[in-house]
């Protein structure tokens, strides 16, 4: 779309644009305000779009586009709330003129630089707790921020925000892409929590649903908006989606039509909103195997190359605008092309999630026996990477899809009697030490740090008494995020892409590896973890250069908890001796189910 569609309020009234190219008549049908119940009929324009200006219609006044359909002889008045409404009180509500306000700039903050990435999804329905009738799930999320910042995350992804049918849902059926959800507070609430976010420096990312829309409460907005669908079919939705069998998705036969100009310009529009209108540090992309593919597979038959291009277009408009700000695909089939440049005819995404190394490392972790646990396929998910670069994937153990649909948290898939015993809270740990020391993005899903126990859900709250209760593992993983961002300028290494995973004993269930940036004293990072029950009081395994070698960490120590044991793991000298094709040797305690991490100071 080539101009600004919706509402565009002024000091003299909103101008209006919309694109109904099968309908006869357009007007606003305003509903409130001193013009309540005029009807002002918008003109036609090129392409099938309709505009006009309606006077003294100010921010907060409620409006509808009443839209006569074909065919002339006997057309049919519908009413439509705005495909491009910025704010609605529902819905299947009234569309609201928007405030124009753009979100505060924050003093000092600068976005985190993408090796500086751990990132924290959380979903704004139950995140945090209400505690006021009027109280507003975002509202009640911002008070969290100042927790936040001091885990130690640099950044937040939301789950989709767009308004969605009712008041409770993941967020991913949404009804207007352009809406902020009433129920979490609307527009204005959303730009107070980005400015509160980045005021703790902390950047803000959202999840965007392009692969279908609804399929609830759409008949309101998008569904057959100007009366059209093939031969006048109830079941095809009209100008905004396919009308063939690409419209079917698992979620709803509500597939948009990627090869309509003016609809892929009206998602390219909704990206550079969430960016630009609100100042999103970055965004993520729901299932896009479904927006390039029918079935969501690898079958080049049943590819969709206009969902392709939509992708390439929205990468080129963002790297053209906003370079600095990643796009991350959740594509989940190990694609290298979704994040290969648009010129070298991949989608031109900066990131995608890693599908295999979730599987892999709670796989490694979740068995009750030992010899099920797989070195060979730890150092593999800890190797990948997509066309050599690290940081083009997001890695983590638990997320809301991991921990949903017939799965549950780590915790409990470790002990489902007791999501805090001893084993719990060893091995889901130790996945995290490996998410949050491995090469890519880490990602941490809320209340992860907290071993919260109950699968995720819409309508179960986070179990914020688990923070109280369980302060160690807090610390440990507040911790583990120090190492990993370099705060104390002891592992640069975590921060960088090198790796040589050096050591693999699957008959003991130990791993090695050495991470490092630029390399040298307080850079190059060794990570020894131990995925067995069995303690070692020596164990020996390479080093990359010979002197002491300090313990940032050891996560058996009972300051995290007081069922861990403290094994000794003390600083120690690496010898000249070659081992694991390494020049040295380093020879430490390693406690069961632990991680430790260790780097040299000079």
């Amino acid at each position: 779309m080539t101009r600004r569609f919706g509402a565009t309020p002024s000091s003299q009234g909103t101008s209006f644009a919309v694109w109904a190219p099968n309908a006869t008549a357009v007007a606003v049908s305003v509903l409130s305000g001193t013009r309540a119940g005029e009807l002002v009929a918008l003109a036609p324009e090129d392409g099938g779009s309709w505009a006009g200006f309606v006077d003294r219609l100010r921010p907060g006044e409620r409006y509808r586009y009443a839209i006569t359909t074909t065919p002339a002889t006997n057309p049919t008045q519908v009413t439509r709330i705005d495909p491009c409404a910025r704010h609605v009180d529902n819905s299947i509500g009234h569309t609201i003129v928007p405030d124009p306000a753009l979100p505060p700039e924050v003093a000092g903050y600068r976005a985190p630089s993408w090796d500086d990435l751990v990132v924290y999804e959380l979903h704004l329905g139950t995140f945090a707790t209400l505690l006021a009738p009027n109280d507003t799930p975002i509202d009640a999320a911002m008070r969290r921020l100042p927790y936040l910042k001091d885990l130690g995350v640099s950044a937040i992804e939301l789950l989709p925000v767009s308004e969605f049918a009712g008041d409770q849902s993941w967020g991913y059926n949404p009804a207007l892409p352009f809406a902020v959800e009433s129920h979490y507070g609307g527009p204005a609430a959303l730009r107070r929590f980005i400015a509160a976010a980045h005021a703790e420096g902390i950047a803000v990312f959202a999840d965007l649903v392009f692969n279908h829309f609804g399929p609830s409460d759409l008949g309101d907005s998008l569904w057959r908006f100007d009366g059209w669908s093939v031969d006048d079919r109830g079941d095809l939705g009209g100008i905004y989606f396919y009308q063939d069998d690409r419209r079917f998705t698992p979620w709803g036969a509500t597939r948009p039509d990627f090869g309509r100009t003016e609809v892929r310009g009206y998602l390219r529009d909704n990206v550079a909103m969430w960016l630009q209108e609100y100042a999103l540090d970055g965004l993520r992309f729901d299932a896009t195997a479904w927006i390039r593919n029918v079935d969501g597979s690898g079958d080049p038959a049943k590819d969709i190359p206009d969902g392709w291009r939509l992708m390439q277009q929205i990468s080129d408009d963002v790297r053209q605008h906003q370079p600095w700000k990643p796009l991350i695909a959740e594509d989940m089939r190990g694609n290298e092309w979704l994040t290969r440049s648009t010129d070298a005819g991949g989608a031109g995404f900066d990131s995608q999630w890693d599908a295999d190394f979730v599987t892999s490392i709670r796989g490694a972790v979740v068995s009750p026996d030992d010899s099920a646990r797989s070195m060979t396929a730890v150092a593999a998910a800890l190797s990948r990477n997509f066309n050599g670069a690290a940081l083009q994937r997001v890695i983590f153990t638990e997320s809301h899809d991991a921990d949903a649909n017939g799965k549950t948290r780590v915790p409990t898939e470790i002990d489902p009697a007791q999501p805090d015993s001893y084993s719990a809270k060893k091995r889901s740990t130790l996945a995290a030490a490996v998410a949050l020391t491995a090469p890519g993005i880490p990602m941490l899903f809320m209340g992860q740090e907290f071993l919260e126990d109950h699968w995720f859900s819409d309508d179960a709250a986070l179990d914020w008494t688990n923070a109280d209760r369980l302060p160690g593992i807090l610390r440990l993983y507040r911790d583990l995020i120090r190492l990993r961002r370099d705060f104390a300028g002891q592992t640069a290494g975590l921060r960088g892409g090198g790796l040589h995973v050096h050591h693999v004993n699957d008959v003991d269930k130990v791993l090695s590896y050495h991470r490092w940036d630029r390399g040298g004293p307080r850079d190059d990072t060794l990570v020894l973890l131990n995925f067995s029950s069995r303690p070692f009081q020596a164990y020996s395994v390479g080093a990359p250069r010979t002197g002491r070698w300090n313990v940032r960490l050891n996560s058996d120590w009972t300051g995290y908890d007081p069922s861990f044991s403290s094994f000794t793991s003390s600083h120690a000298e690496a010898s000249p001796v070659p081992r694991d094709d390494m020049p040295g040797t380093v020879e430490i305690g390693l406690g069961s189910y632990t991680s430790i991490i260790l780097s040299q100071d000079e």
